[in-house]
């Protein structure tokens, strides 16, 4: 094998941009550095050849890609829906419907979490939301605002993250795509980034246990340290602790019907689960595979192509309902459509760059093609995962063995600090999966090359980096969803971060727990229900149980 063309400095450019993300928090900025000091590196320090590289061998060249075109109208297009149901009300309507089932402190908590579940398509509007509708149901009931922030929180991005049609599927199969572009092998030999996805989402312990925290919470009405004292401050009639918040102002769309959400919303879905089906059927067809499997005809599909269609039907059939039922004018469509776009704008540039950065440090050429000869690009790709697998121990040697079962732990800590430090949940996924998914493959490889792509240490280890993106997402003060909880919420901020830390980092202690029992050996099956069996019986321990005021429901 031929010496690495560039060493440890192939390392530095990600390395760098982790850095300043951690010290600026804007992740945007961080990434293209990192593209800036990639291009030094593989032109030798010249500044201009560098300056074209980054603007036309990169840049350029990662935005006309045409999955990457795709991911990025998907998420267009997405806004957009997203901006015009809201527009319509018809989400605000399913919840206001509900509301005469909320009698009491447990089914309100229970009801809030159940519409954070059905809110899965996008956490900004999960957030504003519930936030806004449920707030002065949560004061008629004297319950806290900082529980309410707290739910709202808890629900709107792990929902996101595990939905199959969400703003967030896109970007997470992105990542991952890019991820196994990076690997070097044959493409055929390879899953698809669905595929994994799908596969690994039993592995993603802190999202699965902060939906479950947030039900068990309800269910069993013990709290947890400062949400306590919340909790029966809100009990004497005081649900803000008397401090003046910065609240966002109550939605100014009316309620609608909740048919005018739930129809777009299921014509999508429905879309959505056709096209994967015809596409994975097309694709095994053309291998002359006979009589596929679901699983194998959803692992075949091109995602990207299902979900950028189905969501461009979503956007014209929300439309034109809305146009037909008389809610929404045409101007009024375009500027909710309009409004929805800038909201995806952040991720629209995350998912550039970082798909820049990741083909920077990857070892394909600007076409894609896989190289014949080992660093046959090394004129404008780092070849960093390359690199990295260079130093990971090899054989069944102790060192070897260690470093197989302690991997996933380290990559759930490493994107805890990284999501927690910038408070962005998209730019830690697009930072590390490119990494995580070509070296956890090696470590999972033999020397052949071959692996099983269900091997638990790979779903680990992907499932590690997405599960530890929305703990640090949670605890972080500057997240943007954890403001937008706290304000829509009208909750106090920092009294929002106080009181949701302890469940945060319950959950969050638990998948530490969890991710390092799967390293050496035990089955996620197993793992799942004695994580859940975890929280009960800390809850039943150290949570306090707050005594309910009386309460009579106004209708």
């Amino acid at each position: 094998m031929p010496e690495h063309p560039y060493g440890w400095l192939s390392i530095a450019p990600p390395l760098a941009t982790v850095a300043v993300a951690l010290l600026t928090k804007r992740v945007v900025l961080s990434l293209l550095l990192g593209i800036v000091a990639g291009a030094l590196i593989t032109t030798h320090g010249d500044p201009l050849l560098a300056l074209y590289q980054v603007c036309e061998t990169q840049l350029w060249a990662t935005f006309i890609d045409p999955g990457k075109l795709r991911v990025l109208c998907f998420t267009l297009l997405m806004g957009a829906m997203i901006g015009v149901l809201n527009a319509g009300g018809g989400m605000r309507g399913l919840v206001e419907a509900l509301a005469p089932l909320i009698t009491t402190t447990r089914r309100c908590e229970f009801v809030t979490w159940l519409l954070g579940l059905l809110v899965f398509f996008d956490d900004y509007t999960n957030t504003l939301l519930l936030g806004n509708t449920m707030r002065a149901t949560f004061d008629r009931l004297k319950l806290s605002r900082e529980k309410l922030a707290y739910i709202v929180d808890s629900t709107a991005a792990p929902v996101a993250c595990l939905a199959p049609f969400s703003v967030w599927v896109l970007f997470e199969l992105d990542c991952i795509q890019e991820g196994l572009d990076n690997v070097g092998a044959n493409a055929a030999a390879l899953p698809s980034s669905m595929d994994l996805f799908l596969a690994c989402i039993p592995y993603r312990f802190y999202v699965i246990q902060a939906l479950l925290l947030v039900l068990l919470v309800a269910l069993l009405r013990r709290d947890l340290g400062p949400m306590a004292k919340a909790e029966r401050r809100a009990r004497l009639g005081d649900p803000t602790g008397g401090t003046p918040v910065d609240e966002i102002a109550p939605l100014d769309h009316p309620a609608t019907h909740w048919t005018n959400a739930m129809g777009p919303i299921l014509t999508t879905l429905a879309v959505v689960i056709a096209l994967i089906i015809v596409g994975g059927r097309a694709s095994l067809a053309a291998d002359g595979v006979e009589d596929p499997s679901l699983l194998e005809v959803v692992g075949a599909a091109d995602a990207s192509v299902a979900l950028m269609y189905g969501a461009l039907v979503g956007l014209l059939s929300a439309s034109a309902l809305l146009y037909w039922r008389g809610v929404l004018t045409t101007p009024r469509i375009q500027d909710a459509a309009f409004q929805g776009v800038r909201m995806v704008v952040p991720a629209l540039a995350i998912l550039w760059f970082a798909g820049t950065m990741s083909r920077m440090t990857g070892n394909r050429s600007v076409d894609g093609a896989t190289q014949t000869v080992a660093y046959e690009y090394q004129d404008y790709r780092l070849y960093t995962g390359d690199f990295l697998k260079e130093l990971l121990p090899q054989g069944d040697s102790g060192a070897a063995s260690a470093t197989t079962a302690l991997l996933p732990t380290a990559v759930f800590l490493l994107a805890c600090v990284v999501a927690f430090s910038t408070g962005t949940s998209f730019g830690t996924m697009g930072i590390l999966l490119p990494f995580v998914v070509p070296v956890s493959i090696a470590t999972v490889s033999g020397t052949d090359g071959a692996f099983d792509p269900h091997h638990p240490l790979l779903l680990a280890s992907i499932g590690s980096v997405l599960a530890g993106a929305i703990f640090g997402d949670h605890c972080s003060p500057i997240s943007d969803t954890t403001i937008l909880s706290s304000q829509a919420s009208g909750c106090e901020h920092i009294a929002h971060v106080v009181t949701q830390m302890p469940y945060a980092v319950l959950a969050g202690l638990v998948s530490a727990v969890g991710v390092a029992a799967v390293g050496y050996g035990a089955s996620v099956w197993l793992v799942l229900p004695a994580q859940t069996v975890g929280l009960v019986a800390v809850l039943l321990v150290f949570g306090r149980r707050v005594e309910d005021a009386p309460q009579i429901f106004e209708s």
